[in-house]
């Protein structure tokens, strides 16, 4: 005979195995549930100004990750072209295009009135406001610079003169710093014959710190002139 009090917990158990069931089968269920799909297109962001982007440098990837003292997986320039005119405008400039030097050096290469009219520019306000110019400007006095040292060049690459192992683009660079009459007389004197400009950076600095830079795609031209 089943007493009252068994009768009251063979309910509960029955109640117990139904929400049970209940729950499972509602789980069951939800998995099927429909989710809406969201296209990509829905999530672009309108930008409200210029994009603009930075490549690191190998000298600053190197200063991060003495700092951080960790390899950081950040890419940089290494000895690209980019990667020299980037490294030479912050030499020069801090990569400003508008800026102006004591000396009236002006734009993020800081070239002189007379660079400018040696490239055909004869228009120093409208230089200074434009970056397509400049840019193009810089790359017209490379050519001009590497037309007037090919035959150094050819001739020192890969000798080490005043300590400094020489190659076209650590020339290049020194050429755009005190002009390319000044880079012969340093490599013809063996070293001994400088040049500082007003902030007392040498010719040497520039052969050295700009070296091995692919500067090859530069064809030489004796008479460039900047077309913008």
């Amino acid at each position: 005979m089943v007493t009252g009090f068994e009768k009251l917990n063979l309910m509960k158990k029955k109640c117990s195995y139904f929400i049970g069931f209940v729950l499972l089968v509602g789980g069951i269920f939800s998995g099927f549930k429909r989710y809406e799909i969201t296209l990509l297109q829905d999530l672009r962001i309108e930008p409200t100004q210029p994009l603009f982007y930075d490549v690191q440098t190998e000298e600053a990837f190197e200063y991060c990750t003495s700092v951080k003292e960790e390899k950081l997986d950040i890419p940089f320039t290494g000895k690209t072209f980019t990667g020299f005119k980037q490294a030479l405008a912050v030499r020069e400039s801090l990569g400003i295009y508008t800026l102006v030097n004591p000396f009236g050096y002006m734009g993020k290469y800081q070239f002189g009135k007379s660079a400018l009219r040696s490239v055909g520019i004869n228009d120093a306000s409208g230089f200074l406001t434009n970056p397509i110019m400049q840019e193009k400007a810089f790359e017209a006095l490379l050519a001009k610079n590497k037309w007037e040292l090919r035959k150094e060049i050819k001739q020192y690459s890969g000798k080490r003169i005043g300590g400094v192992t020489i190659t076209e683009s650590g020339l290049l660079a020194a050429a755009h710093l005190g002009g390319a009459f000044s880079v012969k007389k340093f490599l013809k004197s063996n070293g001994s014959a400088g040049f500082r400009d007003g902030f007392g950076t040498s010719i040497r600095t520039y052969l050295k710190k700009f070296a091995g830079y692919d500067t090859s795609h530069i064809i030489a031209d004796s008479n460039p002139v900047v077309v913008v």
